[in-house]
């Protein structure tokens, strides 16, 4: 499958804020100061790295306006591209107008689907939703048809079944029955086989979807480091499934990247300059697909419709959306996997979570820092000597050490 890409992209440029102290006098939410025209909207990464802390987060938007790029997070993106140059062939487009790079991003995300319906995966899949009344915008690193747990999505599908009120098929054990009988313990039921009913079940197959992420050494994160990567996942999930259903107003999306949904693309984005294949030219062996591409672009002129061509194949590519969600993590250095994580979808965390970070991101409520549990994350941290948040906590750790010294002291006399 084709990737495209605008010609002559320059690539992103981040710099420090001019401010000596970009923290001091500006009353403004989060939202208001880094997320409102004519900045970017909130992405997926903006919504999920508070996770780690907010206050790390908080001081890195006030300094660079997103994330720096460190050398492991370019050697990550080397190890994406090669991910992605697996399956698809970058090529490059000319476009004219804003609505011409966004129906870009559009195209891809509508040949991204077809590939996975297609060959069983597709890797850098974009998606758009509104979170909180916010369009909140991302890119998810796989979807697939492959299980990543069959026992896991045996035991999930199960329990589904038991939760829905009890209306199992005719003769299907309940979860307690299946283990019981998995024991040996004799009941007075039908014998039928479990896995029958999973066959059954699976008729319709389930899209997972999983992240990659890099490391530097070989060890897996455990504990509270993973929670962003679990938010990151469950978010993507909450956005995808919007997608599927079809519930994203498509209009809040254009208006929010000041796009006229209805303005025609420019011929050269819609030809291609070749790359797409005129309508009338001759079948390209290197493009099987360049004609139909080319016939559908004119008959999907605008966004609008465009728009309407990517949700027609959300709905034909995706039956269902697992719950079970991957972690994949690969040593920095060669792109080889170290292992994996898997966890199970809960819409009321990821619900609770934004609920949450959208009421510091609205401004409603201060950033918050780690609890001390997790000071590890501040010997890491660039912020660290000039953090409120962790000389507050010092200082309370020294009074409380204090006053238990007092206490034991008098306690002796």
């Amino acid at each position: 499958m084709s990737r495209l890409v605008p010609r002559q992209t320059p690539p992103p440029q981040i710099r420090p804020s001019p401010e000596p102290n970009p923290l001091a006098g500006d009353s403004r939410t989060p939202l208001e100061r880094f997320r409102t025209k004519p900045k970017k909207p909130l992405s997926v990464t903006d919504l999920v790295s508070p996770a780690w802390c907010e206050l790390q987060y908080f001081y890195t938007l006030s300094k660079f306006g997103r994330k720096p790029r460190t050398q492991a997070m370019k050697m990550g993106s080397k190890i994406h591209q090669a991910l992605e140059d697996e399956i698809h062939t970058t090529i490059p487009v000319e476009t004219v107008s804003k609505e011409d790079r966004f129906g870009l991003k559009l195209w891809n995300t509508i040949q991204g689907l077809r590939c996975l319906r297609q060959t069983g995966l597709t890797r850098e899949l974009e998606i758009w939703g509104i979170v909180g009344g916010q369009v909140v915008n991302g890119v998810i690193d796989e979807l697939s048809f492959a299980c990543p747990d069959p026992d896991m999505e045996e035991k999930l599908e199960l329990a589904r079944a038991q939760q829905s009120g009890g209306t199992l098929p005719l003769g299907q054990l309940s979860i307690e029955q299946a283990f019981g009988k998995a024991k040996g313990i004799k009941l007075d039921l039908p014998d039928i086989s479990v896995s029958s009913w999973l066959e059954e079940t699976k008729r319709d197959r389930h899209v997972y979807i999983a992240d990659v992420k890099t490391r530097g050494g070989r060890l897996l994160p455990k504990g509270a480091s993973l929670r962003p990567t679990w938010m990151q996942l469950m978010l993507y999930r909450k956005l995808l499934e919007s997608l599927f259903l079809n519930t994203v107003d498509a209009e809040t999306i254009f208006a929010r990247y000041g796009l006229a949904p209805l303005k025609s693309f420019s011929e050269a984005f819609i030809l291609g300059g070749g790359v797409l294949g005129d309508a009338d030219s001759d079948f390209d062996p290197e493009n099987p697909y360049s004609i139909l591409q080319a016939n559908e672009l004119i008959s999907h002129p605008n966004l609008s419709s465009l728009w309407a061509l990517m949700i027609s194949e959300y709905q034909q590519t995706i039956p269902t959306i697992s719950d079970i969600l991957r972690a994949e993590f690969r040593y920095a250095k060669t792109g080889e996997v170290i292992g994996n994580e898997l966890i199970i979808y809960n819409a009321d965390t990821i619900d609770a979570y934004v609920e949450r970070e959208m009421e510091w991101w609205k401004g409603s409520r201060e950033a918050k820092g780690v609890e001390i549990e997790e000071a590890f994350k501040c010997r890491i941290c660039d912020f660290a000597e000039e953090c409120t948040w962790r000389k507050t906590k010092i200082e309370e750790a020294t009074e409380k050490s204090r006053l238990r010294k007092g206490a034991r002291e008098k306690s002796a006399i």
